[in-house]
């Protein structure tokens, strides 16, 4: 029985991707996962597979703060490498993030292949220093691929959850009528100033007949004051599949995760990168999806600024009521379809089975 340990820790960016691949692998496998105390994992995966936990955490800083941080990614690698001999792993899977440090230097210091899966157009700090030492980096976006000198890469695309490709039904709190669905979404960690961008246009968007349902993370202070059958908020919703597949429009962060099931759901997009992201990866993340047509890109700004009331208009004008359009009666042609074709065009629907296979082949 092959023996695989997987380094996945933090955002639903990093667990759901590595959830998928543990999902596609061929039986039977042992699967033992390494993760972080208190993060999002300890409440995703004992259910499903063996946790074992590790202080990990980046090297920001200077001083004697790094050289703490540095001390402690030392005493993680020696703990993943007894765990690996332990355990007697066959090959490690990890997608990245403070965890993938001490999970490739454990996995080197044993002779253990490790394959890295890097989602992001820019890869991330770990992916640049020790993608090297990986026997494999596995790339969501083609345009990571030249940015990784050095490595053996190869192009997968990034695993979304099995529920994404098969037809979803709408819950049945969803905003009822035949008004263009709008699904506003932050990721697993939510986002304010997102949230603060699209509630200061609900009232126009209600009032013209479109029917919004609102993600605003479980972190977001703000009470929303409006109460209308065409809006449903929520912190979270596990029916993100169905949503997306049936919306007319998403307003999304351009987290790779997220992008990669905007794309395998052909979900037109507007792309609103987070603006402290590492690299301002989310920027080139969103650039990918805009330069085929699939989306469109509004930087995160004041709720009085009058980029996305705009960009709404024109890509909802010809499916809302629009006072606008009685005083200009001129036909207008409906973005949406040929943003849904582009989305889907993005879309990499076996990047989980291709990353198994991957996997298949070093264990063997």
């Amino acid at each position: 029985m092959p023996r695989l340990l997987i380094a996945a820790s933090g955002t639903g960016g990093h667990l759901f991707p590595a959830l998928s691949v543990a999902e596609a692998l061929p039986s039977p496998w042992s699967v033992r996962w390494l993760g972080v105390p208190d993060r999002l994992e300890t409440e995703l995966v004992p259910d499903r597979y063996d946790l074992v936990t590790v202080k990990a955490g980046g090297l920001q800083g200077r001083g004697l703060r790094k050289l703490l941080q540095l001390i402690r990614l030392l005493a993680a690698s020696r703990d993943v490498r007894r765990l690996i001999r332990r355990e007697h792993i066959d090959v490690v899977f990890t997608t990245g993030g403070y965890i993938a440090a001490p999970a490739i230097l454990g996995a080197r210091w044993c002779g253990v292949p490790v394959v890295l899966h890097e989602s992001n157009a820019i890869p991330g700090r770990v992916t640049r220093l020790l993608g090297r030492h990986s026997t494999r980096v596995a790339v969501g976006l083609e345009g990571a691929v030249q940015r990784i000198p050095g490595c053996t890469a190869v192009v997968t695309g990034t695993p979304v959850r099995e529920s994404f490709l098969h037809p979803q039904p709408l819950p049945d709190w969803v905003p009822k009528g035949d008004g263009p669905l709008l699904v506003v979404m932050g990721g697993s960690q939510g986002a304010l100033g997102l949230n603060r961008m699209v509630r200061v246009l609900l009232p126009e968007l209600l009032s013209q007949g479109c029917r919004v349902v609102h993600l605003t993370g479980s972190n977001d202070p703000d009470v929303n004051s409006i109460e209308h059958p065409g809006l449903a908020e929520h912190p979270f919703s596990d029916a993100i599949p169905a949503l997306l597949q049936h919306a007319d429009l998403a307003i999304s962060r351009a987290g790779a995760g997220s992008l990669s099931e905007l794309a395998v759901s052909g979900t037109p997009t507007i792309l609103v990168p987070f603006p402290q992201a590492a690299d301002r990866h989310q920027d080139a993340n969103a650039a990918c999806a805009a330069a085929l047509g699939a989306a469109v890109i509004v930087h995160q700004h004041d709720p009085d600024h009058p980029a996305l009331r705009a960009t709404l208009r024109r890509l909802l004008r010809s499916r809302l009521r629009d006072a606008a359009a009685v005083a200009d009666p001129a036909p207008t042609m409906d973005p949406l379809p040929a943003m849904a074709s582009a989305m889907r065009a993005l879309a990499v629907k076996d990047a989980d089975h291709q990353l198994a296979d991957l996997l298949q082949t070093l264990a063997a």
